[in-house]
């Protein structure tokens, strides 16, 4: 049970995300326009004569705000449609069309039903929805639509009616059960909506009867969601719904906390934005800006000398798209997987950076996220008496040195290992762990050759092949999919394909690849679409061998070492699979089994094999070496070749591999290492290549 509805908060968390979207491009055309349309502020710069009232320019701007108001005075509309897109399974645009009606249908039935019957006795009930005259009910009105509307057309997209009705099959007949549900429901929402609007509303209350401890405890969850990818569930009933307040804004009621900052951006006179909707939004810019970038310096600085050159670009990247976009999962994810403690702590200082916005009235809004974009364009450019925005960057400059010294201080006593800090070797690396996406030749099946559809055949593997996807979606950074049968999913060949996280919940799967998320997206569906099963793959199936197991030789002339001791979040934790990794002492590349080629990476970094006993064997010479684009590499071996332990297979450049600054040592490693019953390393210290390693049966 706990796994199902693991799965349902995950699809509608990621069906959020399509009407998210919109919110930074509609933000930023209320933000300039409101702003530079206030008569105010044009006084307060000096810019009355040049885009003040009567002007080319603020003709412009005026346009500019009206463009950015239209969208959030529509949010229950644009809801219903973006949720039963991303609740649909197939035919999406079918369900956002069935949702505009059932949209459409429900209001206008409860506004007869206001019309005949009258209106309910309860303050700000009723409003203006789309031009009807309807139930005040918000997004969540539009997210009730979306949801069911997606439940009916997955239900009945495919249905067949009798022959004589047969022209309303299928998706035709979407729309038109769709109308029909939504017209009974519009009739008992007219009777139930003010019961669960006083709910709401008793709710909202106790939100803001909660004070400084209640705003602590919402910045505390929201972050303690992330790794789940629930957060978006959690805080979009504060900033869209009555949940997260009330408040009348130039004669109307407006309801969600963002709702009414954009309300009052919009309206001239407003002394202060409203820090009671503001104390769920105005938090994450100390975190966003300042905290997290003192967590990355943390990490540089008790990197290993030799490798800051590295990690110091890496974690400089990953500051600054969490200053300037407040996209943060790049550094979070970072010590996350190898650091739980240090997140515990980050949700901590995370709530207590909500709560001290609230305690310093800080009333700076966001589009979705509290990065220097937004923190110019509704707290600077807005002023600091109407925002408070100072207290951002005075709050924002002690949480930069509390996250260094705390994030030292817990690194280096506890001897995490944050990207840097293994002795011998590491993937050196924040986002992406593993690269499948450059490999040679597409998977069996997919239709082309192309990096992407291998890419997209490897994830459709991982997750247990085309006939256990049940759909396929993503967030801003994660891959979110649900399945038949999450006991076939293989996180270890999804952690291979780039991802830096994969989450399994029942039937629920998350996979974090980061902002490319989208076009890999893209590029699955477009794979499934286009899926075939060769004969020749059925063939090779049914005369696979049994699994037996045997011997892995090393590849190399050198020292040998567990590969749990490569120090690296991936291989040293046998996420991808068990077995050793070498240090070469040269640069010949020699097979470490008998058996067939059946992969080789563009870059030519690494390569597999697989043995006549049943062993998938990865070869990955150095770490992080695919950003070489092939370079220090020359195999001879293509997808296919038959090979024997001890062949020749190429060689491998360290010189230049360890110039630009990598590592060589490289990991062996056997992926279906769960398939035997036993794995034993026998032979360790100095070896010569072809020296049989490791034990598997």
């Amino acid at each position: 049970m706990k796994d199902k509805v693991f799965g349902v908060l995950q699809r509608v968390g990621r069906s959020f995300m399509l009407p998210i979207a919109i919110l930074p491009v509609a933000g930023l055309f209320l933000g300039i326009g409101g702003s530079f349309t206030n008569t105010t502020m044009l006084e307060t710069y000096g810019l009355m004569g040049i885009m003040g009232p009567g002007t080319f320019i603020y003709a412009i701007l005026q346009v500019l705000n009206a463009a950015g108001s239209v969208v959030f005075d529509n949010l229950p509309l644009i809801f219903a449609m973006g949720v039963a897109i991303g609740m649909a399974k197939q035919e999406k645009e079918v369900a956002a069309l069935s949702a505009a009606i059932a949209f459409f249908v429900m209001h206008a039935t409860i506004g007869a039903m206001i019309n005949a019957f009258g209106a309910p006795d309860l303050s700000g009930a009723t409003a203006t929805v789309v031009g009807l005259n309807s139930l005040q009910m918000g997004v969540f009105g539009g997210i009730m639509v979306g949801l069911g509307v997606a439940a009916l057309h997955n239900r009945f997209y495919k249905i067949q009616l009798p022959q004589v009705l047969s022209f309303f099959s299928g998706t035709r007949f979407v729309p038109i059960i769709s109308a029909a549900t939504y017209l009974v429901v519009g009739i008992a929402m007219y009777y139930i909506w003010p019961t669960i609007q006083t709910g709401i509303n008793h709710l909202g209350g106790f939100v803001l009867a909660s004070g400084y401890a209640g705003t602590w405890l919402y910045g505390f969850i929201e972050r303690a969601l992330i790794p789940f990818g629930l957060h978006h569930v959690f805080y979009i009933p504060f900033w869209q719904t009555a949940v997260g307040g009330t408040a009348t804004v130039a004669g109307h009621l407006v309801e969600g906390a963002q709702n009414i900052f954009f309300a009052e951006l919009a309206t001239p006179g407003i002394e202060h934005f409203s820090v009671a909707a503001t104390r769920f939004m105005s938090g994450k810019f100390p975190l966003m800006i300042f905290g997290l970038p003192g967590a990355a310096l943390a990490m540089y600085r008790c990197a290993r000398p030799e490798n800051r050159k590295v990690v110091g670009g890496l974690l400089l990247s990953a500051a600054l798209t969490s200053m300037i976009t407040g996209i943060t999962e790049p550094l979070e994810f970072t010590f996350l997987f190898v650091a739980p403690a240090m997140y515990i702590v980050h949700c901590v200082f995370a709530g207590a950076a909500y709560m001290l916005m609230h305690i310093f009235n800080v009333g700076v809004g966001m589009t979705f996220s509290g990065g220097l974009i937004d923190l110019t364009l509704f707290g600077i450019m807005q002023g600091n008496a109407k925002t408070s925005w100072i207290w951002v960057v005075i709050v924002g400059a002690v949480y930069f040195v509390l996250y260094f010294l705390v994030f030292s201080f817990m690194i280096k006593k506890f001897n995490f290992m944050t990207p840097g800090r293994e002795e011998n070797a590491g993937e050196i690396k924040l986002y992406t762990r593993q690269d499948v996406d450059a490999q040679k030749k597409g998977a069996e099946g997919a239709k082309g050759g192309n990096s992407d559809d291998t890419l997209s055949a490897e994830i459709v593997r991982g997750l247990g092949g085309k006939d256990n996807i049940s759909d396929v979606d993503c967030c801003i950074t994660r891959l979110r999919c649900t399945v038949k049968d999450g006991a076939k999913v293989d996180q270890a060949v999804l952690k291979a394909t780039g991802a830096s996280g994969v989450i399994v919940a029942g039937k629920g799967v998350q996979i974090v690849y980061g902002p490319r998320v989208s076009v890999i997206r893209s590029n699955v569906e477009s794979y499934l679409a286009n899926y075939q099963e060769p004969a020749a793959v059925e063939a090779k199936t049914e005369a696979a061998p049994a699994v037996k197991g045997g011997m892995v030789a090393s590849p190399f002339t050198g020292k040998v070492i567990p590969v749990s001791q490569v120090g690296d979040g991936v291989f040293s934790e046998k996420m991808v699979g068990d077995g050793f990794a070498v240090e070469p002492d040269d640069d010949k590349v020699y097979s470490p089994v008998d058996g067939e080629v059946t992969m080789v990476f563009d870059t030519k970094h690494a390569f597999t094999i697989q043995t006549d006993g049943g062993l998938e064997v990865l070869v990955h010479m150095g770490i992080d070496t695919v950003q070489l684009q092939g370079k220090p590499f020359m195999l001879t071996i293509r997808q296919g070749d038959k090979v024997r332990c001890g062949d020749l297979i190429g060689t491998m450049d360290r010189k230049a591999i360890q110039e630009a600054g990598y590592r060589t040592i490289t990991p062996v490693v056997v992926g279906n290492v769960d398939d035997f019953d036993t794995c034993q390393l026998v032979t360790e210290g100095q070896v010569e290549h072809g020296t049989d390693v490791l034990d598997i049966h």
